[in-house]
Formats: structure tokens, C-alpha cells, sequence
């Protein structure tokens, strides 16, 4: 048979029909739920309506509903996560999630936060801090294109709002440098922010000049034209050798003619005597209507089967000096065999944190980000959440640029190692702005991480190890400098354990150090024994969780407990000592870093800030 103009023209009127009426169904659903819990974002929610349900059921988004872990699945992130209740509804239309489900929305026990959390089976990643969903993005693109080497794109849906955040700029420039063909961003242009017109309003040429010089290809189109729309994904979906971005020109409050494009209405529901006038003004609706969704070709990655890693491999002599940064970079390449699914990003500084030498053994598995912290950080989600273990490494100092990005993570169940190197004065002359000092408080503050802190090279490949164990939020602190080595390969590190390295029935006070402070408590036991006075010394390597038993036994044996840290004193290894010692009457002095920090010598600023061993031996003296 020919080709049948009219009998194509009908199909594809239909097909309008079907898409506008979906639509119709989502704005409704959009509203109700928003009015029913008294709060919420519908205005930005409806602008972004037909952009999204083109993609959901117009045959362009690929996802096994019962199946949301598939490797090959699209992926979709609304980095504009206040626009959650346009993310629940299109989940409704799809048959996972009913309307009574809907109605709970930002109830309290309801997996429909206000913005999506992990609480969601279909929430990719946690968003709704804005400027980091396309980050996150680009961790699941790498992760399709150079290490599961699948076919699955990934979608993320961006407010024009959240374009003037930094870390836009920093993943939309990576993405370009690694040709991620399989990335396509959709702005959502609706010309209004919370408080007024965005920095551009609606133009458009100001985002696509911006963005295509960075290398992207650009399509610019009418966001309620449900024809553009669907030219738009064909052509996205098609295009290879860069990412793309769909600039759309929308209307905020689209559907609802006292909403639309009218200041004043972000994060403001449609009130319970108004919701009839708004749900008439979007017309009948057939509340029955449900669609599909594309499957995905049914592909897996084909991934390593774990090998073991002999003992025998991790040499080191007792008293030999090694820097811990560097044995952080050899445990990374000892281990990948034992643990497969690792994957390294480094901020430029890998010849630094010596994740080089994982780049040199295997080049296909590392990702340079450059200076460009919060994008890495981003990325580094996006691969935990495709199932990789990405290690994240820079100075310990500028990870706090990307604190923001840290502290979200923890909502959607993360498993990313952190290792930050060149912690504290001890790094000595290249000063302060490089000087981790607040890095410990930062990581405790995070619900369910884990604070880890070696004093030698046999202890960091130990925790490195420990780190790939876990599942969840690791920080791994290390020091610039080379410290001897004071365990043989045989000790164990267990994740809330500590060590103790001098004991007696003898000892007057316990000294609680870690990583270049244990080295100075270790020259003081040894000057102190030598005037017949005795400490004992702990070693505090998991700072996060801590030794309670441990440190309550020396607490009970001792008349004082010492902390002694190359760190703030706020938020410190002091403080998490005082927190668990806070039932006991001991006496806690806290040795850390309390003066503004300067260039010198290491052991200059150890001594400057009265964290060296002559200031544990005189505050164990005033004990006597």
C-alpha cells in the first residue's frame, strides 16, 4: 500500500489531541494537589506542562515504570525541584502514582515532599536547591557514554531562575569539553523568579548566545507549542558530537488567566475558593486518562567481576616516612580490582592529592573537572546514583566551596568518598587560603557521613578500603607532608574504632590526636616518659562515628583527656571528644588551631598555634 496523506494527518491531529489533553489532566492535578496542601509551587509548575508531558508520552523518554533501576533507563532530573507537583502528577498520569497518593502531597509521612527527596521511588537525585540538578546530570552522562557505554539520555528540566548560579556554568562548560551528546537540558524561560523578572526575562537570544558559546547546540521554541515541542525532542534526541539545550519561552501560571505571567504568585497554591474558577478556566478533563512510556532497549553495562587484592601488595616498613595523600593514591589503584564500580574525579590538583597515580593505571575510569568544585561534586552524584563509587578528591580547603552541593547529597542516598588533602597549618608556607581548617566541622555536620582521619600510610590504605566497604558519605582527611609510619599491614581500621598506642597503669592524662598531631602526642609521650610521666595516647582516626567505649575507659583510667588538632577549634576533633565525654566529670582540654594561621615552616605553625609536642607536654605539666 502507498502513502496515505490524510490517514497521516489524522493520526498525527490525534496525537495532538492526546498530548494537549494529558496536559490538561497534569494542570489540573497540578493544582488540586498544591490547594489541597496549602502550599507549593503551581505557577512554575504549570509553565513547564507541556514540555514535560511531550517528553514523558510523546515516545520520546525511555523508562521501564516497573523497573526505575534499569541501567538503560532515561533519566530525568527537575532541577528546578519546586516544580514538584508538575514532577508527581506526570508520575499519576503514568499509572504509578494515584490520586489519593497525589492528595498528600507535602503532608507530612507522604512521600511527595516539597521538593523531591529519595523518599520518591522515581526522584532520580534530591533536588530544589538551585543550580545543581544539571551537575548531576552530567554525572549520568558520563557515566552512560564512557563507563556503561549505554544508550540511555539524560534529561534535565532547568528554571531560568537558577541560570545565574555558578555551577550552571561550570557543568555546562565540562559538558561540552567531554561531548556530551547524550545530556539535553530544557530551560523552562518563564520570565518570572520569586520576587520579579529573572536577569534576562524573555530573552532568549541572552541564554542561546551565553550557552552555545560554550560549545552546546541550541534550539529555541515556543514551550507551549505542542508541534515545536515535539520537533524539538526528535531533533535532540538525534544530535550527536555536543550537548544540547532547549531554550523555551513559556508563561508562568500557564492555563489559569489571573495566574498567568503575574508577579506575586511564586510559591503561592490557588485557594480553596478559587480552585473551581482555575480548574474551569483548564477546561473538562478526563480524570480516566492514563498513557505510557517508552520503554528502553534492554541493555546492561557489562562491567568486572571483583578480583582479590593479596595482602602483600600494601608495603610499607615501620618508620619509614610517607605521605598519606600519596598512599591515598595507591590504595585507589591497589583496591580497584577488589571494587570494580570506582571511578575518580579530581578538581586539577590530582599530581597533589596523587589520584594521578589512579589516572595512570586506569585513564578510562578518572575524570578531570578542573577548578570547578561544585560541578564535581554534582557529577559525583550522578555517578553514585547509576551505581558507581566515586572518589572525589582536592584540598581539603576548597571542598567547602561545594558545601552546598555536599549537604544535598545526603538526601538522596549517596555513596561518594571525599579526600581532602593538605589539611591544616601544618602545610606550611603556601598559607591560609590553603589551609583546611574547617573541613571536619563541615562533614560532621552531615546527617550519616563518616569522618575519617589517618596518621600513616598503612592506616590510610586501611581506611581507603574501609571508605569502599561503606555504603553512604565518606570523608577521608590527609596531610602534605610525609609522617612515619607507625602500623604494620596486619592492623585493622574498623569504621568507629580508634587505637591506642601508649598505655599504662601509670598514665596522669590521655593525649587524643590524629593524623600530623598523633606524630607530635607520639615525640611528647617519648620526652615525658623520660620524666617518669606517662600518658596514654589515642589514636582518633574515625572522628565520625566516634570511640565512645575507648574514650570513656581512659576517662576512667586518667585524671584529664588532651585533644590536640590541626583544625578549628569549633566543629573539630576536640568538640566530637567533649560530645562524648559530656556525661563524664573528666576535664577536656582542647589543643587546636585558635590563631589567625600565617606562612612558615610546618613546624613553626605547629608551634604558633600551640599544637605541637611542646604544648602537650606543658599542659600535661600544669596537670602534675
Amino acid at each position: 500500500m502507498g502513502f496515505n496523506i490524510v490517514e497521516y494527518l489524522i493520526e498525527k491531529d490525534k496525537k495532538m489531541d492526546k498530548m494537549e489533553n494529558i496536559a490538561k489532566l497534569i494542570r489540573s492535578y497540578i493544582l488540586t494537589a498544591s490547594t489541597e496542601a496549602g502550599s507549593g509551587h503551581p505557577t512554575s509548575s504549570l509553565s513547564a506542562t507541556d514540555l514535560m508531558t511531550v517528553l514523558f508520552f510523546g515516545g520520546f523518554f525511555r523508562f521501564d515504570l516497573d523497573n526505575p533501576d534499569h541501567p538503560n533507563n532515561d533519566r530525568l532530573i527537575f532541577s528546578k525541584g519546586h516544580a514538584s507537583p508538575l514532577f508527581y502528577a506526570l508520575w499519576t498520569v503514568a499509572g504509578k502514582v494515584t490520586e489519593q497518593e497525589l492528595m498528600t502531597m507535602r503532608k507530612f509521612g507522604s512521600p511527595l515532599e516539597g521538593h523531591p527527596t529519595a523518599s520518591f521511588r522515581y526522584t532520580e537525585a534530591a533536588t530544589g536547591s538551585l543550580g545543581q540538578g544539571l551537575s548531576i546530570g552530567v554525572g549520568m552522562a558520563l557515566n552512560a557514554k564512557y563507563i556503561d557505554k549505554l544508550s540511555y539520555k539524560t534529561f534535565v528540566l532547568l528554571g531560568d531562575s537558577e541560570m545565574s548560579e555558578g555551577s550552571q556554568w561550570e557543568a555546562i562548560q565540562l559538558a561540552a569539553h567531554y561531548k556530551l551528546d547524550n545530556l539535553i537540558g530544557i530551560i523552562d524561560v518563564n520570565r518570572l523568579g520569586q520576587r520579579g523578572e529573572t536577569m534576562y526575562g524573555h530573552d532568549l537570544s541572552a541564554y542561546k548566545k551565553r550557552i552555545a558559546s560554550f560549545g552546546w547546540k541550541i534550539i529555541v521554541i515556543n514551550g507551549h507549542s505542542i508541534k515545536e515541542i515535539r520537533s524539538a525532542y526528535r531533533r535532540a534526541i538525534r544530535s550527536q558530537g555536543s550537548p544540547l539545550m532547549i531554550i523555551a519561552q513559556t508563561v508562568k501560571g500557564k492555563g489559569v488567566s489571573f495566574l498567568e505571567d503575574r508577579n506575586g504568585w511564586h510559591g503561592k497554591p490557588v485557594v480553596k475558593d478559587d480552585i473551581g474558577k482555575a480548574l474551569q478556566e483548564i477546561g473538562t478533563v478526563d480524570i480516566s486518562l492514563r498513557a505510557a512510556v517508552s520503554l528502553p532497549e534492554d541493555l546492561y553495562p557489562k562491567g568486572n567481576a571483583p578480583l582479590p587484592v593479596p595482602a602483600e601488595e600494601m608495603k610499607y616498613e615501620k618508620g619509614e616516612s610517607f605521605p598519606t595523600r600519596k598512599a591515598y593514591g595507591k590504595a585507589l589503584v591497589r583496591l580497584y580490582p577488589q571494587f570494580p564500580d570506582i571511578v575518580v574525579l579530581d578538581a586539577e590538583v590530582s599530581n597533589s592529592t596523587y589520584s594521578e597515580f589512579f589516572k595512570e593505571r586506569y585513564p578510562e575510569r578518572f575524570f578531570e573537572m578542573y577548578i570547578a568544585e561544585q560541578n564535581m561534586v554534582g557529577a559525583a552524584l550522578g555517578f553514585s546514583k547509576r551505581g558507581k563509587i566515586p572518589f572525589v578528591s582536592t584540598f581539603g580547603a576548597f571542598l567547602s566551596r561545594a558545601f552546598d552541593q555536599i549537604r544535598m547529597s545526603q538526601y538522596s542516598d549517596p555513596n561518594i568518598k571525599f579526600a581532602g588533602s593538605h589539611a591544616g597549618v601544618a602545610i606550611g608556607e603556601d598559607g591560609p587560603s590553603q589551609m583546611g581548617l574547617e573541613d571536619i566541622a563541615m562533614f560532621r555536620t552531615v546527617l550519616n557521613s563518616v569522618v575519617l582521619y589517618p596518621s600513616d600510610a598503612v592506616s590510610t590504605e586501611k581506611l581507603v578500603e574501609e571508605a569502599l566497604k561503606h555504603h553512604g558519605l565518606v570523608y577521608l582527611r590527609t596531610t602534605r607532608q610525609a609522617t612515619p609510619v607507625l602500623y604494620s599491614p596486619s592492623e585493622e581500621f574498623p569504621v568507629g574504632g580508634s587505637k591506642i598506642l601508649r598505655r599504662s597503669d601509670k598514665d596522669m592524662a590521655t593525649v587524643v590526636a590524629a593524623g600530623i598531631t598523633l606524630h607530635e602526642a607520639l615525640h611528647a609521650y617519648e620526652a615525658l616518659a623520660g620524666e617518669g610521666i606517662f600518658i596514654r595516647i589515642i589514636d582518633l582516626y574515625s572522628i565520625k562515628p566516634i570511640d565512645v567505649s575507648a574514650l570513656q575507659e581512659a576517662a576512667s583510667q586518667t585524671h584529664a583527656v588532651i585533644t590536640v588538632e590541626d583544625h578549628f577549634a569549633e566543629g573539630g576533633l576536640g568538640e566530637a571528644v567533649m560530645s562524648a565525654l559530656a556525661q563524664s566529670a573528666i576535664p577536656v582540654y582542647s589543643l587546636a588551631v585558635r590563631k589567625m594561621p600565617k606562612s612558615g615552616k610546618p613546624q613553626e605553625l605547629l608551634d604558633y598555634e600551640e599544637i605541637s609536642s611542646r604544648y602537650i607536654i606543658n599542659t600535661v605539666r600544669k596537670l602534675r
